[in-house]
């Protein structure tokens, strides 16, 4: 580089120093200039400062609501026919479950309908309309676990050959006592990480200046597949209650905290 192209490098250095001078004297307190690749200085006014970190809260608890879905599916050859059987069938499985402590109000219709079934005909080169299929499914929530398996058998033996139950799905019914726990184990977690970042940094920390709650992770019913179709003519064993378990579920939650730095 020769002198004339040095006094210029230099001349344009000293100018963009005093450029960012006269920006940052302009800048308010708190913001957070940044110089971009291309020379441009960006400010992003109210931006937070401080030691961010985030906290995690985990809390296991068990189900105490177990979430059947059951019901009857019917098939004959014309459609009243097909209803009528669905009809029976769904009338007694109701009655199962009221009489096995299920509460009206826990009882809700998932899915009704009503198909055609068809077999494809060789000789005519289409389908056949050969009968109707009438399905009608609902969940049941039983509030007493212990008595899952029990009403599980009483549905089978009310509905017969034309019971289905599809699947089981546990879950908690009131929640609330276990995001207070799993959030004051998120707070401490954040002080804790805080406290061990700023002794690394050999730094002091302040007060909070800013928590946000992240998300809250909830689980749903768990689901377990239990697709039950008794076969024509066979019975439904009473000695035996069907096993049921419940399992445990954890409820995950995180916050971030923003600390002020001394």
């Amino acid at each position: 580089m020769n002198k004339l192209n040095k006094l210029k490098y230099a001349v344009l250095v000293v100018v963009a120093v005093a450029a960012l001078a006269g920006l940052a004297a302009c800048v308010p307190a708190g913001a957070n200039p940044q110089l971009t690749s291309s020379g441009t200085v960006v400010v992003q006014p109210g931006q937070q400062t401080g030691l961010w970190v985030v906290g995690e809260g985990k809390v296991s608890a068990v189900p105490d609501v177990a979430i059947i879905s059951l019901g009857i599916e019917a098939q004959a050859k014309t459609v009243a026919e097909a209803q009528n059987q669905a009809a029976g069938a769904m009338d007694r499985v109701m009655k199962a479950l009221t009489g096995n402590g299920v509460a009206d109000k826990d009882i809700q219709t998932q899915r009704f309908s009503i198909v055609q079934v068809t077999r494809w005909n060789k000789d005519l080169n289409r389908d056949e309309v050969i009968g109707y299929q009438v399905t009608n499914m609902v969940t049941a929530k039983i509030r007493n676990l212990d008595r899952t398996g029990t009403v599980i058998d009483a549905v089978a033996a009310a509905g017969g050959d034309l019971t289905r139950v599809q699947s089981i799905g546990f879950a908690i019914d009131d929640p609330a006592k276990y995001y207070k726990d799993a959030r004051d184990k998120a707070m401490a977690d954040a002080l804790a990480r805080a406290k061990q970042i700023a002794a690394g940094a050999d730094i002091k920390l302040g007060r909070p200046t800013y928590i946000s709650e992240g998300q809250l992770y909830v689980p749903q019913p768990r689901i377990v597949n239990y697709d039950m179709k008794l076969a024509a003519g066979a019975s439904v064993p009473t000695a035996v209650p069907t096993p049921i378990s419940a399992g445990e579920s954890e409820i995950r939650l995180s916050v971030q905290v923003v600390y002020e730095i001394r």
